[in-house]
């Protein structure tokens, strides 16, 4: 038998791999923690409701990983990105998340998140030139 290897643009495959992926951690992680899975969306809306930011991430197990957080320039500086924190940690609390992680370049929102309460764990120096930074924040009750 000969397998072949494709570079394959395909949502089908890619949810095959990341199936197959979570079917496998799931016979890892205590009971508690199983089925404990569920994607973010949550966006920041004008009066037309035009999206103005938001951040994607997901649920898994006992953390929360905030995997996109934006906010349009103008909206920036505001507050905006804090409600928007707010929210996620509260959603995290309530899911009994005992930490939430993020990673982010250094001209991006190191700051921010370090005002949030994130400690930086580890980086990447000249990650396309810049300084990668991996970010954790655990809540007090853990």
């Amino acid at each position: 038998m000969s397998l072949t290897i494709m570079n394959e643009n395909s949502d089908e495959l890619k949810n095959y791999v990341r199936n197959k992926m979570f079917e496998y951690n799931m016979k890892h992680f205590p009971d508690d923690l199983k089925g404990r899975y569920q994607e973010l969306h949550i966006f920041l809306k004008d009066e037309q409701e035009q999206v103005c930011g938001g951040i994607l991430g997901e649920i898994c197990w006992n953390w929360l990983e905030i995997q996109y957080l934006y906010v349009e320039p103008e909206y920036r500086k505001l507050g905006y990105g804090t409600k928007l924190m707010h929210e996620v940690e509260r959603i995290a609390r309530e899911k009994q998340c005992e930490f939430m992680k993020t990673d982010t370049l250094g001209f991006q929102a190191l700051d921010f998140y370090k005002k949030q309460g994130f400690e930086v764990y580890g980086m990447i120096e000249n990650a396309g030139r810049h300084t990668h930074y991996y970010l954790k924040k655990t809540f007090d009750n853990y």
